[in-house]
């Protein structure tokens, strides 16, 4: 008899000026939403925060209580509200944490508006990597609120590219949409 087991979860959060005004609830959030008493089963999760850089935010996610989380992962993140350097993160994903993805199992939210000061070629490069060693790629959007919104960033074209679907995150009603998804994804799959 096949084993279930849930989906292993990736989160990768933009930390970079323009994500300012939501990274920090979007982390408590995940935190909450992601956590074994929410989703009724204990999930892999690994949490990393990106600006200029790669932050490994997976130990502060270990932590029960949100608060000491935010704390934690404050600490740790040294590029916040600074710039974003998408490709140069994702990059560094690959070459020190590429174990973390588990087959082609692993859901990757990657939350960002997309605004990447990086290299056009080299985000292109990584997101194609990204995406053969995962098993769906969703880019969690702020920006999804405007009306007529359209990903004409050069960063934001390429996710737009390589997603498997985008989400809006911008209020209440969305992330209480995106906690029901999560929890329904990280239910166990049959393998």
């Amino acid at each position: 008899q096949r084993r279930q087991q849930p989906l292993p979860l990736l989160v990768l959060v933009d930390v970079s000026g323009s994500m300012e005004r939501y990274a920090r609830l979007l982390l408590a959030f995940l935190h909450a939403a992601t956590a074994p008493r929410h989703t009724g089963v204990a999930v892999r999760r690994d949490v990393f925060a990106f600006g200029t850089g790669l932050t490994d935010l997976t130990p502060a996610f270990r932590l029960a209580d949100t608060d000491a989380m935010l704390e934690t992962a404050s600490h740790a993140i040294t590029d916040f509200a600074g710039g974003t350097r998408m490709g140069d993160s994702l990059g560094q994903l690959r070459l020190q944490h590429a174990r973390r993805l588990v087959g082609r199992r692993t859901l990757v939210l990657l939350i960002s508006d997309g605004l990447d000061t990086g290299e056009p070629a080299a985000l292109l490069q990584e997101l194609g990597w990204l995406r053969r060693h995962c098993g769906q790629l969703l880019w969690l959007n702020p920006l999804l609120r405007y009306e007529g919104y359209r990903p004409t960033a050069r960063g934001a074209e390429v996710l737009h590219r390589h997603a498997h679907g985008m989400l809006a995150v911008h209020n209440l009603e969305s992330l209480q949409q995106l906690a029901h998804s999560i929890a329904a994804v990280l239910q166990p799959q049959r393998r």
